[in-house]
């Protein structure tokens, strides 16, 4: 005797070899032996064959109508031999009886199981709904086909196209699309990007990289709602005998920071620092707050920037030249001769700006040979006259001796060989930029004089209002380094800790609150310390052991580390360019890290970039070479290069110590690790950070008017 049963799923044919009330012995074709409980066993028969009879059944299942057998199928629960009888007859043999029991099983939207060979048969309406469903997922999986097949092909169908970056960096696996791109990719051995740039859905490199990032940090677009700037409530007096001025690049439209300096000769000299006053219209939870917060900060770019405030707001508070803007001052009296600092007042005011001095037209002016010789600056003058040879030497002087003093608490200088560089797009407008255009790539030399007299003023800002701050028991938003050991960085806080890597106790960012929501946030506690001194913590936005403020650092944290990492993308992209369209096939460079293998992490020594190249197996870091660069790939960002020859015989001691700061302490490198569909970008901030409002390094804004 034979039997067919059920075994987690499966029918299953065999030789009974012996049989008892609960259970059965059967042998299986394969000769293997299973026990079988007696309510699994659905049919008994003698012939034919086990194997003979399975084959029949599921030849003889194929060709059983569903509609037929459903309509001839009773109300109620029914067994398959049964129907069996209905549907074929009342003498249905043994392979038809098998037959209908595996169509039945095979059909659940028409019938429903209700126990060991028992069924119950669909209602109307269910069916329907099932066959409807049972189509559409046919035209579903035609439609993937289909597609899957138009990619193959080269084309890409326009519903690809459209979700292209969701499918990429953020897929629905049970979408369609992404299934096609799936399949596609599964069919031609192809990775997922190669396929969709073959088939035209990136328009262009530089596109690429703006979707995603719009995709992945602007999902609504990157404009602004209908606001207005607010006005200051409060009548502010007017800042007495202060002519201010500010120092940026000629792009720079958010002038956060100004200076002034007074009584030079008179053996105190009072020295203003001047921010932007945003702060004081507007207020913790209004709109534009939500704005802000929104954006945590403005992202800049080669050729553009997105603010994190509108353009109208920016321009309001703006400290544009030739207006008395309200400002928060902080005014440090300072002895001339010794320069040491003799105290500090924080106002909050109108400030007359009198002039916007620009780096780029004055770096080549105002160097340090002409801050130290009177002579020089007779025969190059500055404009206007206010702003003369004494005020900005005197600045330079102090600025100096401060960078001196966190030297000396560092415990080493700050390294500034290598310069920043500054990217132009020709016949850019303003405009969003096509990637296509003409870029222009000039060096400009770290701790230049105005560059160092910006970034000392910010430094002192920042540092005093942050231990103002912590005197008064106002939390605030600080940025701390316990030390400069290799692998501690710098991390945000609501504690004012020493900064190991600029040499200050404390460091509060305050002077960007136009473009960095950190420093509206610690504006607002500046402001009420500065109308409520020692009470201020009762009336500060933002209390002690504030759940907000630890939001805000989070997201802030993750924000400003994204557009960090796509400002450096696209830097990278736009130095990409410059080789291709001037025809550079090779750079000297310096060895950073041995990656092991003969592959060296290198830096260009004319150009802002890093890259891996072969054939330095025998060299050491530090060492100069001329290297041959490969085929560059502007979706991920990639170049390899191959050693040609060694420019030097060994490594001088600067070049050497500055490739040990790039290696071990990652301070600007920007790596490309190129996946199959992404790029990741690693940029850590350096030792010593780069001052708020000094547009140097990562504040280093876009060639925008």
């Amino acid at each position: 005797m034979h039997a067919l049963f059920e075994d987690t799923g499966k029918f299953l044919v065999g030789r009974v070899l012996s049989e008892a009330e609960s259970s059965a012995q059967i042998e299986l074709d394969s000769g293997k032996r299973v026990k079988v409980k007696a309510h699994n066993i659905l049919l008994k028969f003698d012939k034919p064959a086990p194997a003979e009879l399975l084959a029949q059944a599921q030849a003889l299942a194929a060709q059983i109508e569903l509609d037929l057998a459903w309509e001839f199928a009773p109300e109620d629960e029914f067994g398959y031999a049964d129907l069996a009888q209905e549907y074929f007859s009342a003498q249905a043999t043994v392979v038809e009886r098998a037959a209908t029991l595996l169509r039945l099983f095979e059909a659940p939207h028409y019938f429903r199981r209700a126990g060991k060979g028992r069924f119950r048969k669909a209602s109307a309406e269910v069916l329907q709904q099932a066959l409807a469903a049972i189509e559409k997922k046919k035209q579903v999986a035609a439609q993937i086909e289909a597609w899957a097949a138009e990619l193959a092909a080269g084309r890409c169908p326009e519903p690809i196209r459209s979700q292209l970056y969701k499918i990429l960096f953020r897929p629905d696996k049970n979408a369609p699309e992404y299934k096609a791109v799936v399949e596609a990719a599964r069919q031609t051995q192809r990775s997922p990007l190669a396929l969709l740039q073959a088939a035209g859905a990136i328009a262009s490199p530089y596109e690429f990289h703006w979707q995603r990032f719009l995709f992945e940090h602007f999902p609504k677009g990157t404009g602004f709602p209908e606001v207005q700037a607010p006005a200051i409530a409060e009548e502010l007096p007017l800042a007495e005998g202060v002519e201010a001025y500010s120092i940026d690049d000629s792009h720079t439209t958010e002038i956060d920071d100004a200076l002034s300096v007074q009584g030079l000769g008179s053996g105190k000299v009072t020295v203003g620092i001047h921010i932007a006053a945003p702060g004081l219209a507007i207020t913790p939870g209004s709109a534009l707050d939500q704005l802000g917060r929104s954006r945590l900060s403005t992202v800049y770019m080669p050729g553009y920037k997105i603010t994190m405030l509108p353009e109208a707001v920016v321009q309001a508070y703006t400290l544009s030249e030739g207006r008395a803007v309200p400002a928060v001052s902080l005014y440090v009296t300072v002895d001339e001769a010794t320069l040491a600092i003799e105290g500090h007042e924080t106002r909050l005011e109108r400030v007359p700006i009198v002039a916007n001095l620009r780096h780029d037209q004055l770096d080549a002016v105002v160097t340090a040979e002409w801050l130290e010789n009177p002579e020089i600056s007779k025969e190059n003058p500055v404009t206007p006259a206010s702003i003369g040879h004494s005020t900005l030497s005197f600045l330079y002087r102090l600025a100096q001796h401060l960078k001196a003093g966190r030297e000396q608490v560092r415990g080493k200088p700050e390294n500034f060989n290598r310069p920043d560089y500054t990217f132009r797009l020709i016949g850019n407008d303003g405009a969003v930029p096509t990637g296509e255009e003409r870029v222009d790539i000039t060096p400009r030399k770290r701790g230049a004089p105005l560059d160092l007299i910006v970034a000392e003023a910010m430094i002192l800002a920042n540092s005093t209002w942050g231990q103002w701050l912590a005197e008064l028991g106002v939390p605030a938003i600080y940025r701390s380094q316990a030390s400069m050991a290799p692998g501690v960085k710098v991390r945000m806080g609501t504690k004012a800790l020493p900064h190991a890597g600029l040499g200050v106790p404390a460091y509060a960012w305050s002077t960007s609150p136009l473009r960095r929501y950190t420093d509206l946030v610690n504006q607002w506690q500046i402001i009420a310390c500065a109308r409520h001194g020692r009470t201020a913590a009762l009336a500060a936005p933002f209390k002690p052991k504030d759940a907000e403020l630890f939001s805000i650092i989070s997201a802030f944290d993750a924000a400003y580390s994204a557009y960090n990492g796509y400002q450096a993308a696209m830097e990278r992209f736009w130095t990409l360019k410059y080789l291709e369209q001037n025809q550079i096939t090779e750079l000297e460079a310096t060895l950073l890290r041995d990656n092991g293998g003969g592959v060296w992490l290198a830096r260009a020594d004319a150009l802002p970039l890093v890259f891996t190249t072969l054939g330095g197996g025998a060299l050491e870091r530090g060492a100069r070479v001329r290297v041959k660069l490969g085929a560059i790939d502007e979706i991920t960002l990639d170049v390899n290069a191959t050693v040609l020859e060694r420019l030097d015989a060994a490594p001088d001691g600067a070049a050497l110590a500055e490739a040990e700061d790039e290696g071990e302490e990652d301070g600007l490198e920007a790596e490309v690790a190129a996946g199959p569909i992404a790029i990741a970008l690693e940029v850590e901030e350096p030792a010593a950070e780069p001052p708020a409002g000094n547009a140097i390094a990562n504040e280093t804004e876009p060639d925008t008017p």
